[in-house]
């Protein structure tokens, strides 16, 4: 199985307002960006866009290294995840979760590969995770 590492980000310029997603997809020597907007979302929902998009990418079942600097997303789908599921997608104060789509997709996009949740520090010191906000800040900007 291939190992790869997969460095993701998100961006709203306000919250909501016009955000932006990107990620880094790494396997050995290759590495590939890709970033993408949208007029009026969230910075969580750009967060789950990019980690989406990003395992999309990955034709293959792979060992994956996801590296991002949101401890949402990252406590989402470790976590928070198997009592939404549980509960019908309600959380424990039985409020229907936030972004269940993004959740739901990103659910699907996890289960052909093994997958290890790395969070990092943002606008700190890993050059991908700092690339990433990079381009999607300008994506957001932009509005690709």
């Amino acid at each position: 199985m291939k190992s790869v590492q997969l460095i993701t980000d998100g961006a709203c310029l306000g919250n909501p307002g016009p955000g932006g997603w990107a990620y880094i997809l790494r396997f050995n020597e290759h590495a590939r960006e890709m970033s993408g907007s949208e007029p009026h979302t969230t910075n969580n929902r750009m967060e789950l866009t990019a980690v989406i998009h990003g395992l999309r990418a990955i034709k293959e079942p792979c060992k994956i290294e996801v590296i991002t600097d949101s401890e949402y997303v990252k406590n989402g789908i470790t976590t928070w995840i198997h009592n939404w599921k549980r509960n019908g997608w309600k959380t424990a104060a039985k409020k229907p979760v936030v972004n269940q789509d993004l959740w739901m997709d990103l659910d699907r996009e996890t289960r052909t590969h093994d997958i290890r949740w790395t969070w990092t520090k943002g606008h700190a010191d890993h050059e991908d995770n700092n690339r990433c906000d990079e381009l999607a800040t300008a994506a957001a900007r932009e509005q690709k």
